[in-house]
């Protein structure tokens, strides 16, 4: 992640998300102060987190990864994700339902959910 987005910022961008109807730029850093807070609370390089199109990190300790598709993957929509990062909805509910894709050993990220922004 290029920039690091401050408290400040990150907890703005969940209200604006929380109210109905948020704009992109919001949406955008809620998604990546999530994933922020994610690798602050898990870094590593084991299982890389997806969140089309506004962020990706790599998280967990473990193996590194360094070319191609990695081992452990972890793709899910921007409301999905502020809703499972958030406490709003539970991992395997969403995983259960389609819309988190999780694959690899190590991609289960339940126990690490939710962030407390």
């Amino acid at each position: 992640m290029a920039r690091k987005i401050s408290t400040e910022d990150g907890r703005a961008a969940l209200a604006a998300v929380a109210a109905e109807d948020p704009g992109r730029t919001d949406l955008a850093t809620a998604v990546r102060y999530l994933l922020q807070l994610l690798a602050e609370k898990a870094p590593g390089n084991t299982v890389e987190v997806r969140v089309p199109p506004f962020g990706a990190v790599q998280v967990i300790e473990g193996p590194r990864h360094t070319r191609g598709t990695p081992p452990n993957v972890v793709e899910t929509d921007p409301a999905t994700w502020i809703a499972v990062a958030t406490g709003q909805e539970g991992w395997w509910d969403a995983a259960s339902s389609g819309r988190i894709l999780a694959s690899g050993v190590r991609a289960d990220l339940s126990a690490l959910l939710p962030l407390r922004p």
